[in-house]
This record gives structure tokens, C-alpha cells and sequence, in this order.
């Protein structure tokens, strides 16, 4: 309750002192300062530094373990906030709630949204949660869908340092072509992979497995763990699909997930969908499907 007093203090004075921010430089004036730029979660800090290079320094909000979900910003985080340029948000659950306050902190930051030109899919059919809740925002775990979201970062960045609009250009090029080298690996790493099923405890991987023939099965839905009639029914699906691995994150409890490894005869691996290094994650989960069946 004191920590969320804090910030809302904090808000308040952030929001009061954004109306006393002096203006930017006019568009005639040339810099060698570095845009700042504030994101939601690590695996965007990765995108926006590799399209951005030197030129980008970026601050993360929900740091190692923390969720997505049920983060709430720091005091200092507020504090460095208040003059950013940019914020790049993805549709992650605590934006809902805060974006519109961290614009109102700093009015002159602009806010992108980088899942522009996503179709996301749905992840819950709770009818108690709203129309955006049921979508999924696990956008950055599919890498076709981030080279929709680094050339939204790229124009971004072009709109707001047009001087350095070669640069940024270079650096995406280099990433997408880095994106489909990536792709090609897992497609090697899953041969034939088409309709095999893999269990998770959270539904974080839907987009990796549409994007790779794969089909998700969650052992949790809408934040709720499963029911004993529920998770007998998972486990008889585990059984049937020769399924051995179960997937689960750090972020999570994990108790669900041990008790069908072990009436499956199975283990829990975990896979933090939110690791700063997303190349390597991504393979780590190519290989780790790619083992988890008979």
C-alpha cells in the first residue's frame, strides 16, 4: 500500500513538473545527443538498440524477474520518464493502466506503438475480461512479427532524428536480414514439425508456434491455474501427444507444471519468454521443442 501511495505521489509531481519541461530543439538545430528511449520490456530494448545503434540509449521498465502483468513502476523509474523522447509500448497488460499516465508525466514524449500492423491472436475466451484482455501480447516471440515492429521502430526513429536516417536504415536492413537467418535455424531445428503439439504452463508461445507449424497447448488460462477435472483432462492430452516436456517460466509458478511431468513422466524446463538477448532465446526454444516429444 506505501509503494503504491509512492507512486502515485509521484505521478502527481511528475505530471505537475511536465508542464514547466522546456521545449525541444527546433528541427534547424543539429546534435550529437543520444534519443532516449523507455520500453516496456527487455526483449524490445534488443530491437530498438539494434535499429537505433549508437545513436539510442534505451531504459527497460519491467526488469528481470518481474511480470508483465502485474508491474507497477519505481519512483526512479518515473524520474528518468519524465525525459524520455520516446516510448515504444507493445501491448503488454500493465500498459492498460499506465501508458496514458506516462504520457501525461511527459507530454512532449512521443509513444509508438510498435504492434501497428499486427493482427493478434486471441489467448483467453474468460468473458469477464475485455475485448483487448483476450488478445495476445506475446508479439515479440515470433520473429516475422518483429520485423513488423522494427520498421515501426525505425520510422520512429527517422521521424524524430531525421539526420541520422541513413544509419537507421543500414541497421534495420542488417537486423531483418539477421531475423531471417534466425528463422531459417528454427525451421531446420523443427523438421517436419507441422501440427506437433507442445505444453506450456502460460500461453506465451502462440505466435512462435503459428509462425512454425506448431500448435500450444496452456495449461493455465486467463491468469487461473487448471482445476483437478481440468488437469486431467491435460494430462490424458500430454499423454496422447507423447508429450514429455512441459514449458514453463520463472515468472510463474511452476507447481501445475511439476505435477504433470509427473504423471506424464515428464520434466519442467524453464524458458523466460522476456531474456534481453531474443536471438539466443529464440533459439533456445527451437531447440528445447524440438526435444520436448518421443
Amino acid at each position: 500500500m506505501y509503494r503504491k501511495n509512492l507512486v502515485n505521489w509521484m505521478f502527481l509531481f511528475f505530471l505537475i513538473l511536465s508542464g514547466c519541461r522546456s521545449g525541444p530543439a527546433t528541427s534547424g538545430e543539429s546534435s550529437t545527443a543520444m534519443l532516449s528511449a523507455t520500453v516496456s520490456i527487455l526483449p524490445q530494448r534488443y530491437f530498438v538498440e539494434r535499429v537505433g545503434g549508437k545513436h539510442v540509449a534505451v531504459t527497460v521498465m519491467v526488469l528481470p524477474g518481474e511480470s508483465p502483468a502485474t508491474y507497477e513502476p519505481e519512483p526512479a523509474q518515473l524520474v528518468a520518464l519524465s525525459s524520455a523522447d520516446l516510448y515504444f509500448s507493445m501491448g503488454v497488460p500493465f500498459e492498460r493502466v499506465w501508458l496514458a499516465k506516462f504520457a501525461a508525466t511527459n507530454p512532449e514524449m512521443l509513444v509508438v506503438d510498435t504492434a501497428e500492423g499486427i493482427e493478434r491472436r486471441p489467448i483467453s475466451r474468460d468473458e469477464t475480461e475485455t475485448a483487448d484482455e483476450k488478445l495476445d501480447p506475446h508479439i515479440w516471440l515470433s520473429p516475422a512479427l518483429v520485423k513488423v515492429q522494427a520498421q515501426n521502430i525505425y520510422r520512429a526513429l527517422v521521424q524524430l532524428d531525421p539526420e541520422h536516417k541513413t544509419e537507421y536504415q543500414a541497421n534495420l536492413a542488417e537486423f531483418l536480414a539477421d531475423i531471417e537467418v534466425l528463422q531459417a535455424e528454427i525451421q531446420e531445428m523443427l523438421p517436419a514439425a507441422a501440427g506437433k503439439k507442445f505444453m506450456v504452463f502460460h500461453p506465451s508461445w502462440g505466435y512462435f508456434a503459428d509462425e512454425f507449424g506448431l500448435q500450444q497447448l496452456p495449461i493455465e488460462s486467463g491468469g487461473q491455474e487448471p482445476s483437478a477435472q481440468e488437469l486431467t483432462t491435460i494430462i490424458s492430452t500430454a499423454k496422447a501427444a507423447g508429450i514429455r516436456v512441459i514449458f514453463a517460466q520463472p515468472e510463474f509458478s511452476t507447481s501445475a507444471a511439476e505435477m504433470i511431468a509427473q504423471e506424464i513422466g515428464g520434466e519442467v524446463q524453464l524458458i523466460s519468454p522476456l531474456a534481453l538477448d531474443w536471438p539466443a532465446n529464440m533459439r533456445q526454444a527451437a531447440e528445447a521443442l524440438a526435444g520436448s516429444r518421443q
